[in-house]
């Protein structure tokens, strides 16, 4: 349960529906829900790969052990900075959201505007702390926000979908002929496929439970599952609530949109409701944001593709808190450099939290081509069958593939400007995994025991005692992990 809770605390459900879910309906149209849909259909395919790749592969890492055991250590390595990279651009980006959201929380009661860096700061600070100790902790403030905030969606949905919404209800939300003759189909899917941003951190904690066989694929399964279907009601639900002005609503109030209309159809206090819920929302997001990439610096640590003091545990919360550190100082770094931009706060969270998203799809669909080539070379002692190994993770490959390269050749409805004009902002992100392969390679050369640790491999005899002691194993995944039914 507390791994799912990490991955639904991850994809932040209120903070969805306030923030991406409208900024879908701007490119989707009154058929968005469609997207979810396909949305939901791609990531469980990519997921049938994935938790088989998890079964064969018992070593944490998640993207960066997987295309290292199938596509090389040097793409593995590349791949493992990319991922830090994004995971780092959508948190800083909803570190601005918490900001934007604080800001319009305090308007709603009568206060002045502030600048939205006061509130990210704020979010910054906690999660910064949080991260320092164990999951056990973070867990425990995840239950209680995915709780109270899925309530709320739940509540929303049932009472905007009894009364009809604003002009009746319609099977037009539902029909895949209107939602492809938008035009915008591959920015839709990128703001559809954001919503489940987190689902592949569940092989990040395989340290970290005890029966990881199990507890990964059915805390993967059970993600993606709640939430296509969660959102994609949701989606319809705010839809129906504007009718047919839903997509004027959404391109020109679109943080408030939601909660205007839980406001409308629940009652006015849920303005405010709403408000602070997508705030904490928000914020047990950045939780578990923050501690995918302390794993990732972690792994990379712990095979010294980073400095290796990152693999340190602390002694009594066994959390990675030096990696943990590490990554709050350089996401407070950038947190005061994008504040001094002279852009207004829902333009850069869009617009950051998009680039990263790109990067996060791109990794998974380079890694499905993974497994895929994997499973090819292990063919004659494959006993899962075409379908997990083969047909499954190259279906995944070719529909994320699709929509990587739809929202980058369309960027620019994102972050606005002509066709083209602002392609370069997703520039770095083929850089960085081309840094992290130059490195693999440098390495391959000059200290070969160090490359031969890539993607998490078991070191050979001479080098065993060149290992950490340290194990990540926190107390919370492990004692959950034992429980019933895990």
């Amino acid at each position: 349960m507390s791994l799912t809770l990490t991955v639904l605390a991850f994809n932040a459900p209120i903070a969805c529906a306030t923030g991406y879910i409208p900024i879908a309906i701007i490119f989707g149209g009154e058929a968005t829900p469609v997207a979810f849909l396909l949305a939901t259909t791609i990531l469980l395919i990519f997921s049938v790969g994935y938790v088989t790749m998890t079964r064969r592969v018992d070593r944490p890492g998640a993207f960066y052990t997987f295309v290292s055991r199938g596509l090389g250590k040097s793409a593995g390595l590349g791949t493992a900075y990319l991922a830090i990279a994004s995971y780092m651009l959508v948190l800083i980006g909803m570190y601005v959201f918490i900001g934007v959201l604080t800001s319009d929380f305090i308007q709603s009661l009568g206060g002045p505007a502030v600048p939205w860096w006061i509130g990210g700061a704020i979010g910054f600070l906690i999660v910064s702390i949080l991260g320092y100790f164990n999951v056990e902790l973070s867990a425990k403030v995840l239950f209680l926000v995915m709780v109270v905030e899925i309530l709320v969606i739940l509540i929303f949905n049932v009472f905007t979908l009894a009364q009809g919404g604003a002009e009746g209800l319609s099977a037009t939300p539902w029909s895949p002929a209107e939602f492809f003759s938008t035009g915008s189909v591959g920015v839709t899917m990128l703001f559809a496929l954001m919503v489940f941003m987190g689902i592949e951190s569940t092989a990040l904690y395989r340290d970290e439970v005890r029966k990881p066989s199990v507890t990964i694929p059915r805390a993967t399964y059970g993600a993606v599952t709640f939430v296509g279907l969660l959102y994609a009601v949701t989606c319809w639900a705010l839809i129906s609530a504007y009718g047919s002005s839903a997509v004027d609503v959404a391109t020109n109030n679109t943080v408030d949109m939601f909660a205007s209309a839980a406001g409308h159809f629940v009652g006015p206090i849920f303005i405010q409701i709403t408000l602070i819920m997508a705030v904490m929302s928000s914020f047990a997001a950045n939780v578990s944001i923050h501690n995918t990439i302390t794993r990732y610096a972690y792994n990379l640590g712990h095979d010294r593709a980073l400095p290796h003091v990152l693999a340190h545990v602390h002694g009594k919360h066994a959390s990675p808190h030096i990696a943990s550190n590490v990554v709050a100082a350089v996401v407070g770094l950038a947190i005061i450099l994008v504040a001094i931009l002279p852009i207004d706060g829902v333009t850069l969270y869009g617009v950051v939290v998009s680039i990263g998203t790109v990067g996060v799809l791109g990794l998974m669909a380079f890694v499905s081509f993974a497994i895929t080539a994997w499973f090819v070379r292990l063919r004659s002692s494959n006993s899962d069958g075409p379908w997990k190994t083969y047909i499954a993770p190259a279906l995944s490959f070719l529909a994320l593939s699709f929509v990587v390269a739809t929202a980058a050749i369309n960027f620019h409805l994102v972050a606005g400007g002509e066709p083209g004009q602002y392609n370069w902002l997703l520039i770095p992100l083929p850089l960085v995994l081309l840094v992290g392969v130059v490195i693999a390679l440098r390495l391959r050369r000059i200290d070969p025991s160090t490359y031969s640790r890539l993607g998490r491999d078991e070191p050979t005899a001479e080098h065993t005692s060149e290992e950490p002691d340290d194990t990540l194993r926190d107390p919370a995944l492990s004692s959950t992990a034992s429980g019933k039914g895990q």
